[in-house]
């Protein structure tokens, strides 16, 4: 594959977030990532945590110009994000690829927005859960790990766009550990791009949020935190507590918690839960949200 005619359509991204925003104590208040041309009028998809409650967003070109831009959309299921460029980028849009017929094993190359780019492989296909409340059915896994992973342009062999880079993770496998990248697939957008160019969202009820950081364990999922402010922390859950149960059915792992807790009907329902705390078993009702309700929006240009 002729990877350079791919990445003059991958830029640097860099967003400014106001420091009394609802994300800058966890994400920062100067993001740094990539993003991807995918309309030739100036759309890049990037990852949205890249962006989220941004007040001024930047691109850079290959060729080292940089253009304002405005931030679109911000996508909480998928993770993925939407930039306007406010000036022109002379950057051709990638065509979109197949993420679903992609399989272990195929040839990939990870490249970000500065020109550097990793050749890699997808090493799995399968589901992920992050603990921010967040679900993929079907993530794309690729090794060895790009160092600059958030809003890299996956491409497959046939120079199309399979998805864009979200984390760095490790893989344990026979005996060895890897630095590995976590994907969002491409094939998640098209269905939901319509939506957020003219609204900003997908038009459909938002899902219940907690504002709770979790992980597995054993016996259910363990809190790490709680967002302050947001509906975990005011119904009293604290770190440590651990979910053993979501309205009267046994929680099995953190993705079984999530699938439960958004089939508990649309943000703004009451959650109820047994937790484990000290030892002693107690039940708490947590009164969701719309986590976007907590997030500043984007201003008009």
């Amino acid at each position: 594959m002729n990877i350079d005619p791919i990445l003059r359509s991958v830029v640097a991204v860099r967003s400014s977030i106001p420091e009394d925003a609802f994300t800058a104590e966890t994400l920062g208040t100067v993001r740094e990532g990539s993003g991807v041309v995918i309309r030739d009028n100036g759309l890049v998809l990037t990852i949205g945590y890249l962006i989220t409650e941004a007040e001024e967003v930047w691109l850079t070109t290959q060729d080292g110009r940089v253009v304002p831009a405005h931030p679109l959309a911000y996508d909480q299921e998928s993770g993925f994000g939407l930039v306007q460029a406010l000036g022109v980028l002379n950057a051709p849009a990638v065509d979109f690829g197949d993420a679903a017929a992609a399989r272990p094993g195929d040839p990939v190359v990870l490249a970000d927005g500065i020109g550097e780019f990793v050749q890699a492989n997808i090493v799995a296909r399968q589901e992920f859960a992050g603990y921010w409340e967040y679900l993929l059915d079907e993530a794309i896994f690729t090794a060895p790990a790009h160092p600059a992973w958030g809003g890299a342009a996956l491409i497959g062999a046939d120079g199309k766009l399979l998805g864009i880079g979200s984390l760095r993770l490790q893989m344990s496998q026979d005996g060895e550990v890897a630095d590995i990248n976590m994907v969002v697939p491409i094939d998640l957008l098209p269905p939901i791009l319509d939506d957020l160019l003219n609204r900003g969202q997908v038009n459909k009820p938002p899902r219940p949020w907690l504002g709770a950081f979790s992980a597995e364990s054993n016996s259910g999922v363990v809190v790490m935190s709680v967002a302050e402010g947001g509906p975990a922390a005011e119904a009293g859950l604290r770190q440590g507590d651990i979910i053993s149960e979501i309205r009267d059915e046994e929680v099995d792992g953190l993705a079984d918690f999530y699938r439960k807790l958004w089939r508990s009907g649309p943000a703004g329902a009451e959650i109820p839960m047994r937790i484990l705390r000290n030892g002693r078993e107690a039940w708490l009702r947590v009164k969701s949200a719309d986590r976007n309700s907590f997030l500043r929006k984007p201003q008009l240009q």
